[in-house]
């Protein structure tokens, strides 16, 4: 990916850092997001410096935020080729019948809206012909989840987002997904923690994900390996949703 502008949304730590870290690796020049100024910092210096990344602290659902960031991509690296929505929330655990309005909305804010309103920045910041987006998903998205049920709706969304990105933006965008099962991040550890061996023992493949298990597919997807590949959905998840549901 030499030559490449990525930008790489929530990706101070798990997931999103482990994405960057990949592109950075092989060649591309990376912008990465998150709340955390501090970490953001941390990250940035890890990937190797402002000479190949850079952070920008703010919320996914502010549009200045969004348009600051593009901004400065085009300032310091040049025109975005590539984006990479990691963002995502999930503030609301339990049955639908229950959840809190409110909270629903804002995972629809940012999951959904925020996604969306970073891929209008990203094509005003240059992505255009040969250009590359990846938004992350998740298994809850394409098999019932009890327990974090809105966010799942909010994950079958972005599929949907997905393949109607990849018909509008074709031929010159490539739009594409993942949709990750349970990684050990900070993120997912209510889904996990205390008890991996038994949750675990549910995927065909004997273990949880680790955050390089999504960084890697999301490089494809991002390079040209994977230029005649728009609008799909690559499952990653350790074979569980072969099982039944992943909740």
């Amino acid at each position: 990916m030499n030559e490449q502008v990525a930008i790489v949304t929530g990706a101070s730590r798990g997931i999103g850092f482990a994405i960057a870290q990949r592109l950075v690796a092989t060649g591309a020049k990376v912008c990465i997001t998150g709340r955390n100024a501090t970490a953001l910092e941390s990250a940035a210096k890890d990937l190797g410096g402002p000479d190949v990344a850079i952070g920008m602290a703010g919320k996914g659902d502010d549009a200045d935020h969004r348009a600051a960031v593009v901004d400065t991509v085009l300032g310091a690296f040049g025109p975005v080729t590539t984006l990479v929505n990691n963002i995502g929330i999930n503030p609301a655990y339990g049955p639908l019948q229950t959840i809190d309005l409110g909270a629903a909305r804002k995972m629809l804010d940012v999951n959904v809206l925020g996604t969306l309103g970073w891929v209008q920045e990203a094509l005003r910041g240059g992505l255009s012909g040969g250009g590359a987006i990846v938004n992350i998903s998740s298994v809850s998205g394409v098999r019932p989840a009890p327990g974090i049920a809105f966010y799942g709706v909010t994950k079958a969304a972005l599929i949907h987002l997905t393949e109607e990105l990849a018909v509008e933006l074709a031929p010159d965008v490539r739009v594409n997904a993942v949709a990750p099962a349970v990684v050990k991040t900070r993120f997912a550890t209510a889904l996990y923690e205390g008890r991996e061996s038994e949750v675990a023992a549910t995927y065909p493949l004997r273990r949880l994900g680790v955050p390089e298990d999504v960084a890697g597919a999301v490089a494809f997807l991002c390079s040209r390996d994977a230029a005649w590949i728009t609008g799909q959905t690559l499952v990653i998840d350790g074979g569980v949703t072969l099982t039944g549901t992943v909740g």
